[in-house]
């Protein structure tokens, strides 16, 4: 290949070349680059076809590409080096587009996403439409106006696309962007504005049309062709406003002419904005054409008439309001009498209903209506579809408002008003039609000339309407005649009266006529008015042939001579209406007099003194005429008629300032630059102009004398153009005489102005009309005199006003607006007059803007001012300038934005708000000053404050005035143009007077305040949102870059180079600036925080050397780093700046490094931990806080910070705020329980004291009791909503203890009250139990706060696996979930992605007495079921060793997982984190025992619940027998009797012994059991049901001989069965119930209740052979599934199963689904989010597994005496021997004594503090009550209390199978299972001491905060009996009980030495009133 071309060397004005691609190139070849169509790349190198460049986009990646594939383009670069850029030499609004729809791309893709369809549609075609515009606008083919307007859509589209997607204004001119270097601050700040108050508020059109489109008229009775006249009606004047349009309709009552739409179509144009009022209406007046009367038939008549069918009106109001794009049906209605026509609009307006009705029913005017604003030029831009397809113009009546020059009307309206006329021989009145004619001086007809209205061309004739039998019509028709002016003069109208006869013939017969003249003779035309016109008869057409015959009679009855009595007499008349709009002609005498002023010069005064009594229209008619006749008059004539002339002309001058008359200035500036012609007059001029100045001083009256000055301008410009008349015709001649004319003529002005006089008097007045007018001479002047003596005039004429100034003089503000003026005229725009006016205009507004008067016009000068001056400037005239400004003007400007900033805005108009305020102006001044200043005018600046106070006056203002500048509410939000200028000007500005600070401010002259003001300014400035360029667009971001760079690091680097100079003076800031400073690092910018952070290191240095410390650093660290991070700064790598060692950014080290070096550098270290962990915490709450909904996380986050405000920082405030920020999500979410536990942590903080509390968060000031009070109520009324009644209860109790110390029994009553209701509730409402599920989170991913830890979750109600499942995916969308229950390995715990593994655990209650209590209802056994739960299990079968395919239980073992938390659920979350994992594996052997425990105790359960009729039928009884019976028959049992009941079993498993025994027992026990519940099925089965019982009976018996069972051991037979309410303890050493078939009863003490729903109940689906098996050996057949649940549903899907649901709803029967006591298969729930695969679930998920004394354990938790710890190993009298579980009245007493119970519902304890604090204080004391006749006394047991000493190790919720699995492993529902029991034994062996202790050392040394009303000191201590509810003392009558054969094992449990200590409490938190 050959070499490549380096591109040639450039100069600095050199083109470079860039390229835009034609096809995407996608860089497949060696070090291509890729492309994509329409990139931009520049190129480096060029060699044989191909390119090497870059895209302009990523300028870092280079590149070859093909020359093929590009387009080159012209361009020139900027900021040429390093940073520069390839700009293309197009138009700059290509370029805009480009970039624009680049942006726009980006974001349109975005609003898809979130859904924003009819903004992305609508975008979608504005991006369509500006590309076509684009293409347009390249092809270069566009006329110079079409570009112009082209240009313009674009940008209208572009700031239309900008506004909608929230971009930047683009500021513009001439629809180019404007550089905001290339002009000044003001002049931006102009442009900004007025493209923002373009956007915001319109400017209202003070011109409106009306377009009417005329669709049809429907109704049911057409037939003949109709006109519609429309016309705009002012119903308040009673007269039409506009003339009339026109359509013909054809019988079917749509338009004739459907093609020619200009015949449908009108628009009526110039409205005024007063004709859009609520009485001004469109009039629409239906005629017909046919028959005299509608139901004639056809062949009466043949002649056609007009005549009235109906009117419709609407309001013009109403279509302001109303969618102008719909169509509108107007009503039509029609009068009730005929001769009420004339005025049937009137009376529908009026709502006269006598008078008018509906014509028809269905009939209605479809017609389109629509208000059209602008003049009519943009009405044809806007709307060129209207007027390309074709429009009729409907005039106004008359002018419109504004005359426009060139206008050329002549249009005579005539109205037909009425008649009044004779019969003529006639029985009945005529039916009068009128035929109008228009005819010449010749008589001859004007053909067209008569003009019905428009949309139709004009006729020759007009016919009216017809009114049947009516001698005195009245018509009110309107018709127009556009004679031309040439053709007006001899002209006249005819109108001939006909009798239109209905007679067969249907004549029209001639009776008479009228006419009249339309000009006068001499040369006036007919006046406008009504005339009454003579009616001459006449009966023959032929006489009015010859005009002459007839134009000699008289025509009008007011034109007649005195003598004509006759005609007067007579009662024949006709009445008109004439109105002349004419451009031309004139009705005015006196007008044409003027005009003819030389044929009658004696007329001349009287002419000139009545001119200014003629109609300003009449004038401006003639305006060039009249002029002409005024200065003739004055050239022949001045000394006679000077004065008069001079009047007139300021009359015609002023009658110009008239806004309907304004439009014609350039008509009088055309005729003095064209037309005039009086080179003397100016002479004359001066003279008289002078001799009224000169009278001013002396006048009373100054009216006229102010009507003169008004004129000054004008009159001016005829002295300046006579002047150069004169010396053009003369050569000069003359010029030192006028110039000393104007110099007399302009000290008269002076000395005129310099009068002062009281405020309001006549003189002020004067003096402001001239200084209103004086600036519109400076431009006459300059044509006759130099700049600097025009210059001079101005500046001793202002200089001449009165310096003294009265409060409400008027004058102050014409002086400022005449300043204005001055300085927008082109004088001042001359740098050499500019010299010469500037200090006087600086002296003015330098007055003012002290006073603060007129600030708006003030800020409007100076921005003029400021606009001339540019930068660049070098002319030493504009440093002056700046020198003089400065010195003027600074001060006062920053006091004056200081005070409009601190003034409070007006809710009111009055006030403009934020940018329309007057601040912006200001502001633009001070930015476009201080941008102008360069280092001398600093320097000059600081030099001339005299002292150092005057210095830190000016630099507090300036900074405090930077704070203001910099706020958000300063700009609109889409200025980031303005906005990024100012802080360039700010930054600069605070660079040069950093130099200032430091020397003038430092070291002994130090001041406080200034540097404060300083550091303050710097945050707040780094901290602006417009200075966030991480938040732009990458586009928006390097232009930015590009332009000014990242100013942040600017301002940092500025800080940071202060604070070093500072020395000592640092501990001034310390601690204040700690705060502002860490927001400051909080800020994304690597460079910036390098900057920043040492900073940290130097306060914490400068704190120990100060006070051997830095608390005051950490305290202020940690609060300010709170309230900063919630606010949404600071990021993941901001925390790793903080802790990591090694550098990230730069050469500055981290913190933790440099803290390292310091001999303080433990504490410092300590420091940036507890910082950086508060920082992951804080990080993981916000992001958390992010998101929409309450969930799991955002709470879980809430309370890991909440602890370490507690228990790392003792932070009380800011965990008390997390308290309520937590209790607050949990009342959102409705977790009413969570909640109530959270306030009570609050609540535990305060005490029963009057101490007051200060007003904190939503809490008023009140005192300690009185808040504590509300938290109790609040905390009751949250357990109440979430049935936790039972805690409700204890803080009732503590209340109403308090109310009785207080003797409040009001109050005490109440809460007696609701402590009842709340007992009550336990009874009488049912709760749900809640399912747990164990969930993992691994991988790095998660926040900090789950990341690998595993947590228990209380699910949601009726929540199962699959469903929360679900919900945990959704939290966490992108979370994978582990399809197995093994612990994971390191590779998933350091993955870079998040697993979630989740499965159901089963709860292992605390409170075993209460639930192992006979007679206790299962309402009050469900609570203790599932709260206060710390431990929970997890199962998983497997197999060990060779699994035998015959029967694999022989090698089925169970994994037992046992979780412990760290806190006790229900808490202040639903979910708490795992502290400890224990696993116990279960041999095949004990699972069997476990398995048949437990269904021997459902089926006790359901045979006393059948006996005590608790059950509404007995299905759950037949199902449970014929499951356990037909699976034992099929071989269930005996499988385990093959597996363990043959002899190589026991020789291998020796130590089985006694186990084989037990599962030996306990299937005989089954088979009694089941015998005994068949006769009690038998005398409760009902009759349809017979055959199955007897099939029951049958398979009973195989099952007996299958068991070898003929008769039951004797010990079986001795011992009845037992049939416990609650769960069934074999160990019991109580009193068997005698039950049988006929009618058994139990103790009465035990009255059973509902079946209990003891465990999680659910089934599985298993695929595999063996769980076939299982569902055999476990003895239920699959009927027996859907209610109990024994084994799992075989499924042919390995991922989904059968879902029985488990009994949580406690109720009088038992039930296989919450809430409902049957439920077939049908309605069973199906699981379909499976995590585990067929082969990798367990064969069997229903093996309840009994904590058993043989068990082999794993490493177990020590010290807890619910859970046995054994060794196979060990010999019998080793091991520890299980307890009786519970106590009956027939228990024997050497058993009973010194043991505790538990009660089934809270006992009362005698305290007066916090249940917390007193309930572990309490000791048993016995109390005596008898229920029934027995020796043994009863007693009251408690839910509280802690694990007795009699409680059965393995207790029946520990021993029951609760077998889980992840989603598809289900857990089976079985029932509680009672575990072996041993004979008593003198003490019980206790456990291992070292685990014990190391349980006590882990829960003294880590006390999280306490979330249980049961635990408030030690999480797990249980609560002891109240003394009240103790233990009686034994008794020694109690009767003997005969045990049941397996009873004879019982012995003495365990004691847990951790129950038996009492645990210190944790230190609570120092107390602070300030902070509660």
């Amino acid at each position: 290949m050959a070499d490549w071309a380096m591109p040639h060397k450039r100069g600095p004005h050199s083109k470079k070349l860039s390229l835009r691609m034609l096809a995407s190139f996608r860089g497949t070849v060696q070090n291509g680059l890729p492309l994509e169509i329409g990139d931009t790349v520049q190129i480096l190198e060029k060699c044989e076809g191909w390119y090497r460049g870059f895209v302009l986009k990523n300028p870092n990646a280079k590149g070859i590409f093909p020359c093929s594939y590009i387009h080159l383009k012209n361009a020139h670069i900027k900021n040429k080096g390093q940073f520069e850029t390839v700009v293309p030499t197009e138009d700059s609004v290509i370029t805009e587009m480009t970039s624009t729809l680049r942006d726009w791309g980006t974001m349109w893709k975005q609003l898809y996403v979130k859904n924003e369809g009819d903004l992305f549609h609508r975008l979608w075609h504005v991006m369509n439409e500006i590309l076509d515009l684009r293409r347009q606008v390249l092809v270069g083919h566009l006329t110079h106006d079409r570009m112009r307007d082209v240009k313009q859509h674009i940008t209208a589209r572009l700031d239309w696309g900008n506004e909608q997607l929230g971009l930047d204004l683009v500021p513009r001119q001439e629809f180019s962007m404007v550089d905001p270097d290339d002009i000044s601050v003001t002049e931006l700040y102009r442009l900004m504005e007025h493209r923002h108050r373009k956007k915001e508020t319109p400017v209202p059109a003070s011109t409106h049309h009306l377009f009417v489109h005329m669709k049809s008229l429907m109704s049911s009775n057409l037939g003949e062709e109709l006109e519609v006249f429309f016309y705009i009606y002012d119903s308040r004047e009673s007269k039409p406003l506009s003339e009339r349009f026109f359509v013909k309709l054809n019988k079917n009552g749509v338009p004739k002419s459907p093609e020619k739409t200009e015949r449908q179509c009108t628009l009526f144009v110039d409205l005024g904005s007063g004709d859009l009022r609520k009485d001004v209406y469109i009039v629409v007046h239906i005629i017909r054409i046919g028959r005299m009367g509608a139901g004639e038939k056809k062949n009466t008549c043949s002649v056609q008439y007009r005549r009235p069918f109906g009117c419709a009106v609407v309001s013009i109001a109403d279509l302001l309001t109303a969618d102008s794009k719909d169509d509108h049906l107007l009503k039509v209605y029609a009068c009730n009498t005929e001769s009420d026509w004339y005025q049937i609009h009137d009376n529908i307006i009026k709502k006269v209903n006598s008078r008018y009705n509906l014509s028809g029913s269905n009939t209605g005017l479809a017609v389109a209506l629509q208000l059209l604003h602008g003049d009519i030029e943009q009405l044809r831009r806007e709307y060129m579809a209207i007027f390309t397809r074709g429009v009729s113009i409907t005039r106004k009546l008359g002018f419109s408002d504004v005359i426009m020059p060139g206008e050329m009307r002549n249009d005579l309206y005539i109205t037909l008003e009425k008649g009044e006329f004779e019969k003529g021989g006639k029985t009945v009145a005529r039916n009068v039609e009128i035929t109008v004619y228009a005819l010449d001086v010749d008589g001859q007809i004007l053909r067209g000339f008569v003009a019905v209205g428009s949309g139709e061309p004009g006729a020759d004739e007009y016919h009216s309407f017809v009114l049947y039998h009516n001698n005195s019509p009245r018509w009110s028709e309107q018709i127009k005649l556009p004679i031309p002016v040439d053709m007006f003069r001899g002209s006249h109208v005819r109108f001939e009266f006909r009798h239109c006869s209905t007679k067969d013939k249907g004549e029209k017969k001639l009776f008479g006529f009228s006419f009249i003249h339309l000009m006068q003779e001499d040369g006036r035309t007919l006046p406008d008015g009504t005339h009454e016109l003579i009616v001459h008869k006449c009966e023959e057409n032929a006489n009015l042939q010859d005009c002459a015959h007839y134009l000699k009679l008289p025509f009008s009855k007011a034109h007649l001579p005195g003598n004509n009595q006759a005609v007067k007499g007579t009662k024949e008349s006709f009445w008109i209406t004439s109105f002349l709009c004419s451009t031309k002609l004139t009705q005015n005498g006196d007008m044409l007099d003027l005009l003819k002023w030389r044929a009658h010069p004696e007329r001349i005064g009287d002419s000139l003194s009545k001119l200014k009594e003629i109609d300003g229209s009449e004038i401006v008619k003639f305006l060039q005429d009249t002029l002409d006749t005024l200065f003739g008059i004055l050239d022949e004539s001045p000394q006679r008629y000077g004065l008069k002339v001079f009047d007139c002309l300021v009359h015609i001058i002023n009658l110009l300032q008239d806004s309907k008359f304004q439009h014609f200035k350039p008509v009088m500036d055309t005729y003095i630059e064209s037309h005039f012609a009086g080179a003397l007059s100016y002479r004359d001029l001066i003279k008289v102009l002078k001799w009224y100045v000169d009278r001013i001083i002396e006048a009373e009256h100054q009216e006229h004398i102010q009507q003169v000055l008004k004129a000054t301008e004008y009159v001016f410009k005829y002295i300046v153009q006579s002047r150069r008349l004169f010396a053009l015709a003369t050569g000069g001649q003359s010029e030192e005489e006028f110039r000393c004319c104007i110099h007399e003529l302009f000290m008269s002005i002076r000395f005129f102005l310099s009068q002062d006089s009281p405020g309001n008097g006549p003189m002020t007045h004067t003096q402001a009309v001239f200084l209103r007018t004086f600036p519109a001479v400076y431009g006459e002047l300059l044509k006759l005199f130099t700049v600097k003596e025009v210059a001079t005039f101005v500046r001793e004429t202002l200089g001449s006003l009165p310096a003294t100034t009265h409060a409400d003089c008027p004058l102050e503000a014409v002086k400022l607006q005449c300043i204005a003026k001055t300085v927008e005229s082109q004088l001042y725009t001359n740098p050499e007059s500019r010299c010469i006016l500037l200090p006087v205009v600086l002296r003015l507004l330098q007055t003012h803007m002290q006073e603060q008067k007129d600030l708006v016009m003030c800020g409007h000068i100076l921005t003029n001012m400021l606009s001339l001056i540019k930068r660049d400037d070098t002319e030493p005239s504009v440093s002056e300038e700046v020198d003089l400004i400065v010195d003027s003007l600074m001060g006062v400007l920053l006091r004056t934005i200081l005070e409009i900033s601190n003034r409070p805005q007006s809710t009111g108009g009055t006030m403009r708000l934020q940018f329309q305020d007057v601040t912006g102006e200001f502001v633009a001044c001070l930015l476009a000053l201080l941008k102008q200043m360069k280092d001398k005018h600093y320097q000059q600046l600081l030099q001339s404050f005299t002292s150092k106070d005057d210095l830190r006056d000016f630099l507090l203002q300036l900074f405090t005035v930077f704070r203001i500048l910099i706020r958000p509410e300063m700009f609109p939000k889409d200025w980031t143009v303005m906005r990024l200028v100012t802080n360039n000007v700010i930054i600069t500005t605070v660079l040069y007077l950093s130099d200032a600070l430091r020397k003038n401010f430092l070291h002994d002259k130090f001041d406080y305040k200034v540097w404060d003001s300083y550091f303050y300014l710097s945050v707040i400035f780094i901290n602006q949102p417009c200075l966030q360029l991480e938040t732009f667009s990458p586009s928006k971001r390097k232009k930015i870059l590009e332009k000014y760079g990242d100013m942040r690091v600017m301002m940092g680097c500025e800080i940071f180079s202060m604070w070093q100079n500072l020395g000592e003076h640092k501990l001034n800031f310390i601690p204040a600036m700690i705060g502002p400073f860490l927001e400051v690092t909080l800020v994304p910018q690597p460079d910036l925080r390098n900057v920043m952070i040492p900073i940290f290191h130097d306060m914490m240095d400068w704190e120990q050397r100060r006070s051997g410390n830095f608390k005051q650093v950490e305290a202020k660290l940690i609060d300010k780093l709170d309230s900063l991070m919630s606010e949404g700064k600071g990021d993941e790598t901001y925390r790793e700046l903080f802790n990591s060692i090694i550098p990230l950014f730069g050469p500055y080290p981290s913190l933790l490094k440099k803290i390292e070096r310091e001999t303080w550098r433990e504490s410092g270290i300590s420091l940036i931990a507890t910082v950086t962990r508060l920082m992951e915490r804080l990080l993981d709450y916000r992001d958390c806080m992010k998101l929409g909904e309450v969930d799991g996380k955002k709470i879980g986050c809430t309370v890991s910070l909440l602890n370490f405000y507690k228990t790392e920082l003792n932070k009380e405030e800011m965990y008390i705020r997390y308290i309520h920020k937590l209790y607050d999500l949990h009342m959102k979410a409705q977790n009413f329980t969570e909640a109530s536990y959270t306030l009570l942590l609050y609540d535990e903080l305060l005490e029963w004291s009057e101490r007051p509390l200060r007003e904190f968060l939503n809490y008023p000031m009140q005192s300690e009791w009185q808040r504590k009070e509300y938290l109790h109520l609040t905390i009751i009324q949250n357990f109440d909503r979430g049935k936790c009644w039972e805690n409700g209860i204890l803080l009732c109790r503590e209340l109403a203890d308090q109310y009785e110390s207080y003797y409040d029994y009001r109050n005490l009553s109440k809460m007696r009250m609701m402590e009842a209701s709340l007992y009550d509730k336990i009874m009488d409402q049912q709760r749900l139990e809640p399912e747990f599920f164990r969930v993992g989170f691994y991988g790095k991913k998660f926040p900090f706060f789950l990341r690998n830890k595993e947590f228990v979750c209380r699910g949601h109600d009726y929540e199962r696996l699959e469903a929360f499942q679900q919900r945990m995916l959704n939290e966490f969308p992108h979370a994978i979930a582990m399809q197995h229950a093994n612990q994971p390995d390191q590779t998933i715990y350091q993955a870079e992605a998040q697993y979630l593994q989740i499965y159901a655990v089963t709860p292992i209650p605390d409170s075993q007495d209460v639930l192992q209590r006979d007679g206790v209802p299962d309402n009050i056994k469900s609570f203790y079921k599932v709260n206060n739960i710390w431990r929970f299990r997890y199962d998983r079968p497997f197999h060990k060793g060779t699994k035998d395919k015959e029967n694999e239980f022989k090698s089925l073992w169970v994994e037992r997982t046992t979780l412990t938390l760290v806190q006790s659920l229900p808490g202040i979350s639903r979910w708490f984190e795992v502290e400890k994992r224990e696993l116990v594996e279960v041999s095949p052997l004990e699972n069997a025992i476990e398995v048949i425990e437990n269904k021997n105790l459902q089926l006790r359960t359901l045979i006393t619940q059948c006996q005590t009729r608790q059950m509404q039928n007995i299905n759950p009884l037949t199902m449970c027998l014929n499951g356990v019976i037909d699976a034992a028959v099929n071989g269930g049992l005996a499988r385990y009797q093959e597996a363990f009941f043959v002899k190589d079993y026991m020789m291998n498993h020796p130590e089985d012994g006694d186990k084989i025994g037990r599962l030996r027992e306990l299937m005989f026990e089954q088979a009694h059991i089941l015998e005994f519940g068949l006769a009690v099925h038998e005398k409760f089965v009902p009759q349809d049901m017979r055959p199955l019982h007897k099939k029951l009976v049958d398979q009973f018996h195989l099952m007996k001989s299958s068991l070898g069972i003929q008769e039951f051991p004797a010990y079986v037979r001795a011992s009845p069965i037992h049939f416990p309410n609650g769960s069934p303890r074999t160990g019991r050493n109580s009193m068997p119930n005698i039950l049988s078939p006929e009618g058994g009863r139990v103790v009465p003490r035990r009255s059973p209740l509902s079946y209990p729903a003891v465990n999680r109940y659910s089934s599985s689906s298993l695929s595999s052979q063996a769980s076939n098996e299982v569902s055999n050996i476990t003895g239920q057949s699959e009927s027996s599934d859907e209610v109990f649940n024994m084994q799992p549903s075989p499924s042919t899907s390995s991922l989904s199963s059968n879902h029985s649901a488990s009994p949580n709803v406690t109720s009088s029967a038992p039930s296989s689904a919450r809430g409902s006591p049957q439920l077939s298969e049908k309605h069973k729930h199906a699981r379909e989010n499976s995590c585990l695969s067929p082969r990798e679930r367990p064969c069997s998920a229903i093996f309840p597994n009994p904590l058993d004394p043989t068990q082999r354990t794993m490493p177990h938790p020590s010290g807890d005496a619910s859970l046995p710890r054994s060794d196979p190993n060990i010999s019998n009298p080793e091991k520890v021997k299980p307890a009786p579980s519970s106590w009956s009245l027939d228990t024997p007493l050497s058993d009973s004594v010194g043991k505790l119970l538990c009660p089934p519902v809270p006992p009362r304890p005698s305290y007066s503090g916090s249940p917390a604090k007193n309930i572990r204080s309490q000791s048993p004391v016995p109390t005596s009550r008898s229920p029934q006749k027995t020796s043994a006394p009863p007693f009251t047991p408690s839910p509280t209390e802690c694990q007795s000493a009699g409680l059965v190790a393995n207790s029946p919720v520990l021993s029951g199978s609760y077998s889980s699995g992840i989603s598809s492993l289900s857990r089976c529902s079985v029932s509680e299972a009672s575990g072996t029991e041993a004979p008593p034994s003198d003490h019980a062996l206790p456990t291992s001491a070292s685990s014990g202790s190391d349980e006590l050392f882990r829960r003294e040394n880590k006390t999280p905060p306490p979330y249980s009303v049961y635990e408030r000191n030690n999480p797990r201590r249980p609560v002891p009996l109240p003394h009240s509810l103790s233990i009686p003392p034994p008794s020694a009558d109690a009767p003997p009980i005969p045990p049941k054969p397996h009873q004879l094992r019982s012995g003495k449990p365990e004691v847990d030495p951790r129950r038996l200590e009492q645990l210190p409490r944790p230190r609570p938190l120092p107390r602070k009133v300030s902070q509660l």
